[in-house]
């Protein structure tokens, strides 16, 4: 029968190390993709956003942005992103392009004038 501790003293060791650190690295995957969904969900704004202080400048939200407002702003940058795209015609052409003859693509030149049997 094959021992490993002929090879090295620390076999065991070594081989005992190595499945505890799968073993815990599958543990690991396992917590990070169960709680995934819950961190996906998490609001970070709420928790990490810094209190008032006084003095400090009104966020968009206390100064109240109005409908007109948003509809000035979307109707800015629909007229912005329609600029930038071309009227396409809709026809496609194919025109095919005539090329000098070259003797490295040819084919006549890979075969045998007088094959062998």
């Amino acid at each position: 029968m094959f021992d490993l501790s002929q090879i090295d003293g620390f076999a065991g060791t070594i081989a005992l190390v190595g499945y505890i650190v799968v073993f815990v690295a599958l543990v690991l995957l396992y917590l990070v993709f169960f709680n995934l969904p819950s961190l996906l969900r998490a609001d970070f704004r709420k928790i990490f956003s810094k209190q008032k202080k006084p003095g400090q400048a009104p966020t968009v939200e206390d100064q109240g942005v109005t409908g007109e407002v948003n509809a000035a702003i979307g109707m800015a940058l629909h007229m912005y992103l329609n600029e930038m795209h071309d009227e396409e015609s809709g026809v496609i052409t194919i025109k095919k392009i005539s090329k000098r003859y070259s003797p490295w693509s040819s084919k006549i030149y890979g075969l045998r004038q007088h094959p062998r049997h």
